[in-house]
């Protein structure tokens, strides 16, 4: 005979064991921090020793002891077995929800017009959109999936390899002159848009490094258009502000109906990040997230690209 009188108390440990604290864990249940505190307290009660360390400062206020972080895998997927039979009673036109984050210029230029294909495999699988230039905390739930482009390591979350990436020069087709050949040269002299944007450890290149590349036997011309936002950037080049440097797989889609135009094509600048979707490994154990992984992991990858690589990191 099963006995789960102390369910209610195994939510409020899992909670907050990942939230390191009561207040998170208690934003995610939907009761107060000292309801959640109570909830823990009673469990500590019965099995006869404090569950967690407890700290008055830093981001992680609890700590499971060791007993407690044995036990934490087991008690995670029992209630993650426990949702997925509610959800199997609810019947085969219950929908699930997967919360899939992305950076604004990656939804509106990559994954939107990808998202058809998805529904129509996965028709009983609603996709929710976390559109946010910031790297949102997939360990800490506040999200299902991310699509991220960086260097693939990022602590807490299983990453697969999508695609690569390169810097190319691109502008409206109305900024073309009429009477000459675009040159390094003929770029160097036009308005040029700045992408303020960090990129830690990517090999970005500047404006000046790329029109060197390019053979330009002149610097550029000083000023131009700085901004902060990849997707500013694109919109900027689109509405013809200047010539930009942008990511290739941000813009394809703005090059293939012509409302930009990709400028010296051959000259090449492949970058270090890449394109990866991640998620951590609680998510994964749901079966909605794992098909949008696997669905999202077999985008892009060809044979004789990158093979799609898993980068563990939980």
């Amino acid at each position: 005979m099963r006995n789960l009188t102390r369910l209610k108390s195994l939510q409020a440990l899992e909670a907050s064991a990942r939230h390191g604290s009561f207040v998170g864990a208690s934003s995610e249940l939907d009761v107060t921090p000292p309801a959640v505190g109570q909830l823990v307290r009673s469990l500590e009660d019965w099995v006869g020793y404090p569950l967690f360390k407890r700290s008055r400062s830093g981001a992680e206020r609890l700590t499971p002891v060791e007993e407690a972080r044995d036990a934490l895998d087991d008690i995670a997927q029992g209630l993650d077995l426990l949702e997925s039979g509610l959800r199997k009673l609810r019947g085969r036109k219950a929908r699930s929800v997967v919360v899939v984050t992305a950076s604004q210029a990656l939804v509106a230029n990559w994954l939107l017009s990808r998202l058809e294909d998805f529904s129509a495999n996965y028709p009983n699988i609603d996709v929710r959109l976390d559109v946010s230039d910031r790297v949102i905390d997939l360990s800490q739930g506040e999200a299902d999936i991310g699509i991220r482009c960086g260097l693939g390591s990022w602590k807490g979350v299983k990453s697969t390899f999508l695609m690569g990436e390169e810097i190319i020069a691109v502008c409206h087709s109305k900024l073309l002159p009429s009477d000459q050949d675009v040159t390094a040269g003929w770029i160097a002299g036009q308005t040029l848009i700045h992408d303020g944007t960090p990129h830690p450890g990517g090999g970005f290149p500047t404006w000046e490094e790329w029109l060197a590349r390019s053979g330009a036997n002149q610097t550029p011309l000083d000023g131009g258009l700085k901004i902060n936002s990849t997707a500013a950037v694109i919109q900027a080049a689109v509405t013809a502000r200047g010539v930009a440097l942008v990511r290739k797989a941000l813009v394809a889609q703005e090059i293939d109906g012509g409302r930009l135009v990709h400028l010296l094509p051959d000259v090449r600048w492949p970058v270090k990040w890449a394109y990866y979707v991640v998620a951590s490994a609680k998510a994964l154990r749901r079966s909605e997230v794992a098909a949008f992984y696997q669905w999202a992991s077999s985008l892009t990858t060809r044979p004789g690209e990158r093979h799609a690589a898993d980068f563990e990191e939980v």
